[in-house]
């Protein structure tokens, strides 16, 4: 490994222990490549947090996987590393945040070689698992690297906003390549393409990003880590096995009740412990309380609904994984295009009217997405819908992560950016297991009562295809079916699946509204606009 010979910059800037103007900043060299090690080190970890619903399609197929274990190869990711995210932002304070950033990038890529060497589908939840566990370690210990480095305050909201800029558009590249690699080669290369990344951020880490700590940091909270590990564990398993095992089986009730003790425990902790990973009194801050209640509604409606969008476009419109994973480039251009002119919103007009037009935008975007149906050019169905998403999105993500840092003091900018990415990743991982529950009951329904619409449909091909409702989508009809009645079979499914889709999006819409609710209520005007600060941007690829 390569390491510096010296620090690249003042020591006492990178710790935050002197004001910048009575010490050397960091060498533009060194800014330079410490932003390209970030950016290509969060992208992994944002495209594998969209690329694989593309894959799951194709898990489906060759692994002769269910719908919830479908769900669970995203929610294994996204468990781990909501739960542990503000455990690595802890580590790197203690332990350094470049050798916490170094260990990150090598457990993802060997956690990525699990992932594409899984034999089954039970292996590769478990390896998503383990990579979700070195995402937390990457993802707070990025932004913490850019915070230390970019000591003016207009610097870092540039830094941001670039940062944030390029992750997005890196992994908008992802869904793009890996359904390429899908059809070209096999879904494992969608893993393996982190490999070279990874290799890239560890180089330029070792020789350009320097060592940082927090002098000030308290205990590591290991109690609030597993409690929270638990609570959101048990929940997430009880809502995805409900609608497969029932809602009165005594496993469904007792993961869920450890999950609710388990939060509740949670928060009992972080009231009480003196070093909290989770400080409560961060709260009491209405724009803090505001914008994080905003991440939570919004991010949660952006992930819980856009993850059918990938089963719709590729099992009922029939497009390849390649045009599926492209289908959502025109918003990442967009948000990427217009990240570092939003971002100056919040100083023109304040947080508050920025954080209610972006959201509403969100929740048109997604009210358009109820309009196609089974058939029709993507330039005409869903690409209009791509577009205002795209756009609601760009206006709220730059202001939203300034608004959250400009809440609390410099001295708790780290903490609360942590906390404002675990917010986005446990609205995105609880709302993908409840939004599963909804499209799962409304499939069902629809499906019942379409096939009693299909002509001469024998009972045992009724009987075979409801058998399969879990499958969603991608229910079969059984071979040796006489032609149209198989014809008709399919429409009921793939109507059915797109009438679920739309429930999904207009509740996904009602959050969006309710998150600009949320700003309206309790965000300051322009008077309260706060000065441009680092914070961990919620992955808005996710």
């Amino acid at each position: 490994m390569v390491t510096l010979t010296r620090p690249p910059c003042d020591e006492g800037v990178i710790r935050g222990l002197v004001r910048p103007d009575r010490t050397a900043a960091c060498p533009p060299d060194v800014r330079r490549w410490t932003l390209v090690a970030t950016i290509l080190a969060s992208s992994m970890v944002f495209i594998d947090g969209s690329v694989v619903n593309v894959v799951l399609p194709t898990l489906q197929r060759e692994f002769g996987a269910s719908g919830a274990d479908a769900l669970w190869v995203v929610e294994a990711y996204a468990l781990f590393l909501a739960a542990l995210i503000l455990v690595g932002g802890s580590l790197g304070d203690h332990l350094g945040r470049r050798r916490i950033f170094l260990l990150g990038t090598a457990l993802f890529a060997a956690t990525s070689i699990w992932c594409g060497l899984a034999p089954n589908i039970g292996t590769l939840i478990s390896a998503r698992a383990a990579q979700g566990i070195a995402g937390a370690l990457l993802t707070p210990a990025s932004l913490a690297i850019i915070s230390a480095t970019f000591t003016e305050p207009g610097e870092r909201g540039r830094a941001i906003g670039t940062w944030s800029g390029f992750t997005s558009i890196t992994a908008a590249g992802g869904p793009v390549l890996g359904g390429w690699l899908v059809e070209t080669a096999s879904w494992r290369w969608v893993f393996f393409i982190n490999l070279p990344l990874a290799a890239v951020v560890f180089f330029v880490a070792s020789r350009f990003v320097a060592e940082s700590r927090d002098p000030d940091a308290g205990r590591l909270d290991f109690v609030g880590a597993a409690l929270v590990t638990v609570g959101l564990g048990g929940l997430v398993f009880g809502l995805i096995e409900a609608p497969v095992e029932g809602w009165g089986n005594p496993l469904v009730l007792v993961a869920l009740a450890v999950g609710v003790a388990g939060l509740v425990g949670f928060l009992f902790t972080e009231a009480r412990v003196r070093a909290p990973m989770m400080p409560l009194g961060l709260f009491a801050s209405r724009t803090f309380s505001g914008t994080n209640l905003l991440t939570l509604l919004l991010y949660g409606a952006f992930g819980g609904a856009l993850y059918y969008l990938p089963f719709n476009l590729i099992q009922v419109h029939g497009y390849s994984s390649t045009a599926a994973g492209a289908a959502f480039v025109p918003a990442i251009l967009i948000i990427f295009g217009l990240s570092r002119w939003t971002g100056g919103l919040i100083g023109r007009f304040g947080a508050r009217l920025p954080l209610v037009v972006g959201p509403l935008t969100v929740a048109g975007g997604l009210l358009l997405m109820t309009l196609p149906g089974t058939g029709g050019s993507y330039w005409t169905t869903f690409f209009p819908a791509v577009i205002v998403l795209g756009v609601g999105m760009a206006i709220t993500v730059p202001p939203l992560t300034t608004a959250v840092m400009g809440a609390v003091s410099d001295r708790q900018s780290g903490i609360a950016s942590g906390v404002n990415n675990a917010v986005s990743r446990t609205a995105q991982l609880l709302a993908i297991a409840v939004f599963g529950i909804v499209v799962a009951g409304v499939f069902r329904g629809q499906l019942a009562d379409r096939l009693d619409g299909v002509p001469n449909l024998p009972p045992e091909t009724r009987a075979a295809i409801v058998a399969q409702e879990e499958d969603l989508a991608a229910v079969e009809v059984p071979a040796g079916t006489d032609p149209a009645v198989a014809t008709a079979a399919r429409e009921a499914i793939d109507g059915s699946f797109v009438a679920s889709f739309r429930v999904a999006m207009v509740i996904g819409a009602v959050m969006a509204a309710l998150s600009a609710l949320a700003a309206w209520a309790l965000i300051g005007g322009r008077a309260a606009a706060p000065a441009p600060v680092p914070a961990t941007t919620p992955a808005v690829a996710d």
